[in-house]
């Protein structure tokens, strides 16, 4: 027989226990900005205001086509003048805001195994300014770009892994992370050109079809956006596998 569930009463007693506790800890230990460390006001989350701000208030109009950053009348059809001549394999890209200040600065710490907590904050804060424009999409799964066992192994974790997560549990969507598979190392993509960017990934990712994964729109994550070339291979892989779109979501667009 399945043991007897608790009594209604005793669970709520548990959640006040809870809550009681956490209000204990919050005077002792204030929660603080996980960007600039400042103490956070009644009812702020994961960051401060100011910090907000900066985060999510991108100056610039972007291309929807690879999130680059276009003029206030540029002609937007079939990409922007830095993509419309190129293929890619994604059918959109939206972004948090340009790779700049403190957007940047946050991007920085997270490549690295103490920014966990900042990636899933930013994933967190994230959904709330690009959840509309997904939501147009009617995705169906969160998969985030993967990093090779190796740079896994010396990074700590999966920076991408750690804001598709955040992202997909804020939007209620579906995360996928062994949807797509890194299967051979390629070099950093910074130390490249951009033409030997678009070399090094060429079948480095790896996707198996699934019933899943047939037909559906995927939400693909990554930190930063430049050339689009690891996106690109990425979504390239997903639909080889029997995705039907792919629209890319990063934190910045760079344009170095």
């Amino acid at each position: 027989m399945p043991p007897p569930r608790p009594p209604a009463r005793s669970s709520r007693l548990v959640d006040l226990g809870r809550q009681a506790v956490r209000g204990v800890l919050d005077l002792l230990y204030p929660p603080g900005c996980h960007l600039c460390e400042a103490i956070l006001a009644d009812g702020a989350a994961d960051f401060c205001a100011s910090c907000r701000a900066e985060l999510t208030g991108d100056p610039h109009a972007s291309c929807p086509r690879c999130a680059a950053t276009v003029g206030p009348y540029s002609h937007l059809a079939g990409g922007c003048a830095r993509c419309r001549d190129e293929a890619y394999h994604f059918e959109a890209a939206v972004r948090l805001g340009p790779y700049a200040g403190r957007l940047r600065e946050a991007i920085l710490r997270i490549k690295h195994a103490s920014g966990e907590a900042l990636a899933e904050a930013l994933g967190r804060l994230w959904a709330e300014v690009v959840g509309p424009r997904l939501d147009a999409w009617h995705a169906d799964a969160v998969v985030p770009v993967p990093l090779h066992w190796m740079r896994r192994w010396s990074r700590g974790y999966n920076q991408a892994a750690a804001l598709a997560r955040a992202l997909a549990g804020r939007l209620g969507m579906p995360y996928r992370p062994r949807w797509l598979v890194r299967r051979r190392h390629t070099p950093k993509q910074t130390l490249q050109s951009p033409t030997a960017r678009w070399e090094s990934v060429r079948g480095a990712f790896h996707a198996r079809r699934r019933p899943g994964l047939l037909g559906r729109t995927v939400v693909l994550v990554d930190d930063v956006l430049t050339t689009g070339s690891t996106c690109s291979e990425a979504a390239r892989t997903l639909k080889a596998a029997g995705a039907a779109r792919v629209v890319v979501a990063v934190l910045a667009h760079s344009e170095a």
